[in-house]
């Protein structure tokens, strides 16, 4: 009796596995059903669902879109990797230009090293100086980017109190309060470094990570989006999300009526564009204990229920243990090239 035929694929941490047709079909069963459960939302379509099959298994290393299907990207704290992580001593200028055209990339945000408000507001001048000089040299779009990143806001290092410690000691009253502190601190710095951007010319603002610290870091962002926009029509700003699912930290925190604990991407986009959001940065986590196989179903469920409510272009989050790619620091092209063909093909997302 012949073996049956096994398929080389990827857990969500990145390691091999062998898969049989069988046993794909079922972790994309599996996948498609928690999403299906976790949102409320519809599954997909079973000729979506064989589609998915067909991207999952496609024989090669290495796969992509069909000519005149391409998308573009947006990049976060990109105008700082090349130099910090990588450990060459370029200026921002210099970087972009990198990206721009060796890299091929569609747009950079120029942000602080260390990626959040608070800390660009202390250098937001010397930033912007070399924002400006990035924007001389360049074509395509430069923003200003950074995290609300609500716990720098807590003591001793901030202001207001940490909630963190004050909600397991049972000062509930107290930690609600801190957050909505905190709030208030993170609008103003990221409303005041925006002034800065503005001024010399930046192309918009990227929200990134937000929701990171729960629904009151969620809040600080559509909040901080509204001022911004309403002060500056013709200045974009992009929302990115930290995660799928808005943890509700305080879990009383509305904007515009809509509590913000619970949310998942299809409501979260929603109250982006109210907040006069251009483009939403959509996340959907990455299970390291499951296959690509059920991620990847999961993965388009949400995207699919996503992008069809939306009326701002949605850009997927492709990063390290994001959308169907592993959770490791070198993504392994073989998933990544299936993951991207499948949110521009099944997903009709509008950039990466």
């Amino acid at each position: 009796m012949a073996e049956e035929k096994k398929y080389q694929s990827r857990m969500g941490d990145g390691s091999i596995v062998f898969m049989t047709e069988e046993e794909i079909r079922a972790d994309m069963r599996e996948g498609m059903a928690d999403a299906v459960k976790r949102g409320k939302i519809d599954p997909m379509s079973e000729e979506d669902f064989e589609r998915l099959y067909e991207i999952i298994t496609m024989p090669g290393g290495v796969v992509g879109v069909e000519p005149g299907k391409e998308i573009v990207n947006t990049n976060d704290s990109g105008g700082y990797k090349i130099n910090v992580k990588s450990q060459m001593p370029l200026p921002k200028e210099m970087e972009t230009l990198i990206y721009e055209r060796c890299l091929g990339c569609d747009s950079v945000d120029i942000g602080n090293t260390d990626y959040n408000y608070k800390t660009a507001k202390g250098v937001a001048k010397r930033d912007a100086g070399a924002l400006k000089q990035a924007l001389n040299v360049t074509t395509m779009p430069l923003l200003f980017g950074g995290m609300p990143d609500l716990g720098f806001y807590t003591k001793p290092d901030g202001p207001a109190g940490n909630w963190a410690t004050l909600l397991p000691d049972g000062h509930i009253k107290e930690a609600l309060e801190a957050q909505e502190e905190a709030v208030e601190y993170s609008i103003k710095d990221i409303c005041y470094v925006a002034d800065q951007a503005y001024d010399v010319g930046a192309d918009g603002m990227n929200l990134d990570t937000c929701g990171a610290a729960g629904d009151a870091d969620f809040l600080a962002a559509l909040r901080a989006c509204e001022a911004i926009t309403t002060k500056y029509p013709d200045f974009p700003v992009e929302i990115g999300m930290a995660g799928e699912f808005v943890l509700g930290m305080h879990g009383k925190l509305k904007y515009n009526g809509k509590r913000l604990a619970g949310l998942y991407p299809h409501d979260q986009v929603k109250l982006a564009e109210e907040a006069g959001a251009s483009i939403f940065g959509l996340v959907v986590n990455t299970n390291c204990n499951k296959s690509f196989a059920w991620n990847m179903a999961r993965v388009i469920t949400f995207v699919q229920a996503c992008t069809k409510v939306a009326n701002i272009p949605v850009h997927a989050d492709v990063g390290m243990g994001v959308c169907g790619i592993p959770m490791v620091e070198i993504m392994p092209v073989d998933v990544m090239s299936r993951a991207d063909k499948a949110l521009v093909e099944l997903g009709k997302i509008d950039g990466f």
